[in-house]
């Protein structure tokens, strides 16, 4: 849903698609160009009227004598003409077709990176979902154990063998723990709308299915898959225009080889008139021979402009290769707090049990047994947190390399 309807996803497919179009402008310059026009003349200009008269086929014998053609009577021509020109040679319209094509294919890299990056989103949003939702459920727990707490409280100062401080400890305890579960609740319904904002809509959306386990693999599987990370192969194809560049300011050196042709109507009343009329034929070779020295400083620049594409790149490269290594080490960080969290929620929960036995027994405080409570909540969030955290990291590590959507068997 999220590769169909998200608004940023979308707004690169626009850009992609943007790109795309470049490739039809640069080949445009290759491409014949065909102008009409329809011009309208009134003048005394001695020879414009001359002239006039003979693009209109006019031409008497009367309009060589002196006085005529000193000073002509006011003249009109409608003039329509259509002109083609082909480019037969230009080597900045060959080289600039070959770097939108660049452009468009890294513009496509760029793209599918940005699915990659939306579906990561929607892995930690579900991720984070089953996280607030188990918390949730602890919190509820908690709620239900503190109510417990309170009954034994109210019995044992019923039956005189506890003091009425316990039930209002119990009783502040129990609102401790509805306060926590108000706050959890929050947090699923705050996780449901950015669920839902993944997803290009107003609404909350929730998450039923399980979260698909992701495969764990060695490092060097993973740095060997960065190789080809979308980004990397964008910055590639930015890289190689950037060079491309280069020769494009050197293009300015060879000179522009092109033919043409005209036909051409004139009349002295109406447009589209054709009393006289004529056509051309052009051959032409247009070469700046010197320009200020534009050229040169043009070169210069695209050959730093390469140099700091190919610095991105290569730095690209090693932020990717320590980023694998970061994740997977958080992989086996977190593996290892998840086994903890596991042991010291056993441990809280034999705990807890005890000092209850205790309590009810008139050994421990009730103090003892809220604390210990405490203690038990704390591991159990810690526990979820714990296992969150684990998968977020394999999630990361399969996002950083660029394998997620393989991972999770989407295509793209």
């Amino acid at each position: 849903m999220a590769l169909q309807n998200n608004h940023e996803l979308k707004a690169m497919q626009n850009s992609a698609l943007a790109s795309k179009e470049g490739i039809g402008i640069a080949r445009s310059y290759l491409l014949p160009k065909v102008t009409f026009e329809e011009r309208y003349l009134r003048t005394v200009n001695p020879g414009y009227a001359f002239m006039t008269k003979l693009d209109q086929q006019r031409i008497e014998q009367q309009d060589f004598n002196p006085s005529t053609l000193n000073h002509p009577d006011p003249i009109d021509n409608f003039q329509t003409s259509v002109a083609i020109e082909q480019p037969i040679f230009t080597r900045k319209g060959i080289i600039g077709l070959q770097m939108s094509k660049g452009e468009s294919l890294a513009k496509q890299e760029e793209l599918l990176r940005k699915q990659e990056d939306v579906v990561y989103q929607v892995v930690q949003a579900a991720v984070a979902m089953q996280t607030a939702k188990s918390i949730f459920g602890a919190t509820e727990k908690a709620v239900a154990e503190a109510k417990e707490h309170l009954r034994i409280a109210e019995i044992r100062y019923g039956k005189g063998l506890g003091q009425y401080a316990d039930t209002l400890r119990a009783a502040t305890s129990l609102s401790e723990a509805e306060q926590r579960r108000v706050s959890a609740e929050k947090n699923v319904r705050m996780v449901k709308r950015r669920l839902g904002l993944l997803m290009g809509t107003e609404d909350s959306m929730d998450l039923n299915d399980a979260i698909p386990e992701l495969p764990l693999l060695d490092l060097a599987a993973y740095a060997k898959a960065a190789e080809t990370r979308r980004d990397v192969k964008s910055w590639e194809l930015h890289s190689d225009n950037a060079k491309k560049n280069i020769k494009l300011a050197e293009a300015g050196y060879f000179p522009y080889v092109g033919v043409g042709g005209a036909y051409q109507l004139n009349d002295p009343n109406r447009p589209l008139g054709s009393e006289g009329s004529n056509w051309q034929v052009t051959a032409f070779l247009r070469w700046d021979l010197f320009d200020g020295t534009k050229r040169e400083y043009e070169r210069a620049q695209a050959k730093h402009k390469a140099g700091e594409a190919q610095e991105q790149l290569s730095s690209l490269k090693k932020a990717i290769s320590y980023k694998i290594y970061e994740a997977f080490l958080s992989v086996d960080e977190a593996r290892t707090n998840v086994e903890l969290s596991h042991k010291a929620l056993q441990s809280a929960e034999e705990g807890k049990r005890l000092v209850r036995v205790r309590y009810e027994n008139g050994l421990y405080p009730l103090v003892d047994l809220l604390s210990a409570q405490v203690s038990l909540e704390q591991a159990r969030a810690n526990l979820t947190a714990k296992e969150g955290e684990y998968r977020m990291a394999v999630a990361k590590l399969s996002y950083e390399s660029g394998v997620i959507m393989k991972d999770l068997n989407i295509e793209q």
